[in-house]
């Protein structure tokens, strides 16, 4: 485990947070980053190793539940417990929300945070068939479906 400060993320951390969400593919927009930040609803958690973001986790709360948005470690800071700390905190908030489930999807091909979800006590509640576009545009390649998954927070 490598030693990271975790905590909400405002508006005030964008740029750092932009920074990190390029490192993937299908990243999200300045506007989506934004308005996540500042709606009351939501909760960005980050997290720090020295002057770096390494990681950040989104979690929304809906009537009834918490629903894990997305979460995403720098590739270079994986396989060092970051994950599983952000899957903790987000947890953590949905019980402050009082939310009865905790819900996420996942790309089925992703065996790394599906086997990360079952440790953390998620189980498998459906799928969503032909949900999730190709990772790489360029290839011919159909689209995938996406694991349902929930636990208590």
């Amino acid at each position: 485990m490598i030693e990271a400060r975790l905590r909400q993320l405002s508006r005030a951390d964008l740029e750092p947070l932009l920074e990190l969400e390029r490192c993937q593919p299908r990243h999200w927009s300045r506007s989506q980053l934004e308005t996540l930040l500042q709606d009351p609803d939501c909760c960005v958690l980050g997290a720090e190793a020295g002057d770096r973001f390494v990681g950040h986790a989104v979690v929304v709360r809906l009537p009834f539940e918490a629903e894990l948005q997305a979460m995403l470690v720098a590739p270079d800071m994986r396989r060092r417990g970051l994950a599983a700390a952000l899957l903790e905190a987000v947890a953590e908030q949905s019980r402050d929300w009082g939310s009865e489930r905790l819900l996420l999807e996942v790309r089925a091909s992703n065996e790394a945070a599906i086997q990360l979800y079952r440790r953390a006590g998620f189980s498998e509640d459906g799928r969503r068939r032909g949900y999730y576009p190709p990772l790489d545009e360029a290839a011919d390649s159909n689209r995938e479906d996406a694991i349902l998954m929930s636990r208590l927070p």
